[in-house]
């Protein structure tokens, strides 16, 4: 008989405040308070952050893109390690990307097809094809207690009719994805993670009668522990983003956890949440950190700005990230301007940490029912002042 994963995971509802609500995921490798941002260590890494610095700082949950480690170094060799989670010595929930989206970014190195998509592997032009199978063999064998199907990813501002075509052939791949990961259950007993769950993702675009499409269609194909909400934050205004998230939000389970991929501004957050989303991730925080920006409840900072250059101050009053209570934007500044390597990490820990603690405190507002109050403050203060770019 093949293992239930609805046996192994679960989601419970603990308050709602209007829309947004809290809960708990429950996985594999522990529970997630939700809303949830999952910080993004795409090669089994979160970049200049060490394991320990995502549990001090609250993080639960991360991210690894089966993609990128299925080229370097494999996903084979990883499940030899014992997994990502034994791999990368990080115990709690992960969930892996199947690639769609970098397949995406691949413009003029890849070819799509219904069989699914070849393409030139980035780092040395090898030929490489990943289909649905092959992509749940690869997260199979990478260990994450989430695996995401693979899916054909469109730019924001797509027409219709290519939007359309997209989101239909992500439903024939996810019945195949869906096929091979029941196998894979069965016929591979021995995975580093041996009950998984599988998320579908719903597409279709800025185009709201493809999201219902989308939505409808996936239910259709089976009963899914949670859903995936892709291709946004691809291009699209934002305003575009939160409409389908109003749209996809009607027509999802409300007893499943929703999972926003790649969106991680911190005013997209507040903004999910309002509309429903449990799960976000992004490379932003740790990629901005590295060019030197920072966020504020103000809005972004670059701390390469000379305004900074005798500040005794912290990135942000009053927070508790391990930069902020130990030293002045002064001294971060001196270590960027200086390509010291402590000053990326230091506002990548503090970026991290900021899209972290402003779940905690979303989750807080909703807890005591002050959430659509807290959310309007929150970003009218954010957007006050003029953001400087990174």
């Amino acid at each position: 008989m093949s293992p239930d994963p609805q046996a192994a995971f679960g989601f419970e509802t603990t308050q709602q405040c209007a829309r947004a609500r809290t809960g708990v995921f429950s996985t594999p490798h522990g529970p997630v308070e939700t809303p949830q941002f999952m910080p993004v260590g795409t090669l089994a890494s979160v970049k200049s952050l060490d394991p320990d610095d995502l549990t001090r700082l609250g993080a639960t949950m991360i991210l690894s893109n089966a993609y990128h480690l299925r080229l370097r170094p494999g996903d084979e060799l990883i499940r030899t390690m014992g997994g990502l989670h034994r791999f990368m010595q990080w115990h709690g929930p992960v969930l892996t990307d199947s690639g769609g989206f970098q397949v995406f970014s691949l413009e003029g190195l890849r070819k799509i097809q219904e069989e699914g998509v070849e393409f030139r592997s980035h780092l040395d032009g090898s030929l490489q094809q990943f289909t649905p199978e092959s992509v749940m063999r690869i997260e199979r064998n990478l260990g994450a207690d989430v695996i995401m199907q693979f899916d054909h990813v469109v730019p924001g501002q797509s027409p219709h009719d290519l939007a359309q075509v997209a989101m239909e052939r992500s439903i024939r791949w996810l019945e195949r994805c869906r096929t091979e990961f029941q196998r894979l259950l069965v016929d591979d007993p021995n995975a580093p993670t041996p009950v998984q769950a599988l998320f579908p993702i719903v597409q279709g675009g800025i185009h709201a009668d493809l999201r219902v499409a989308s939505a409808r269609a996936i239910q259709g194909v089976g009963d899914w522990v949670g859903y995936g909400i892709g291709g946004l934050s691809v291009g699209e205004a934002k305003p575009d983003m939160y409409a389908m998230l109003d749209v996809v939000d009607a027509e999802l389970p409300t007893d499943r956890p929703r999972y926003l991929m790649g969106v991680g501004f911190p005013e997209d957050l507040v903004e999910g949440v309002a509309r429903g989303v449990d799960l976000f991730d992004c490379v932003a925080p740790t990629r901005m950190g590295r060019t030197g920006a920072f966020f504020t409840s103000t809005g972004r900072r670059s701390i390469k700005n000379a305004q900074w250059r005798t500040d005794p101050t912290p990135l942000e009053e009053g927070c508790q990230c391990a930069a902020c209570t130990r030293f002045s934007k002064a001294y971060i500044r001196h270590l960027f301007i200086a390509e010291e390597i402590l000053g990326l990490r230091l506002l990548s820990l503090h970026n991290v940490h900021f899209l972290v603690a402003l779940m905690r405190e979303a989750r807080a507002a909703v807890m005591n029912g002050t959430f659509e109050g807290w959310s309007r403050d929150w970003l009218a203060r954010y957007h006050s002042s003029k953001t400087a770019t990174p």
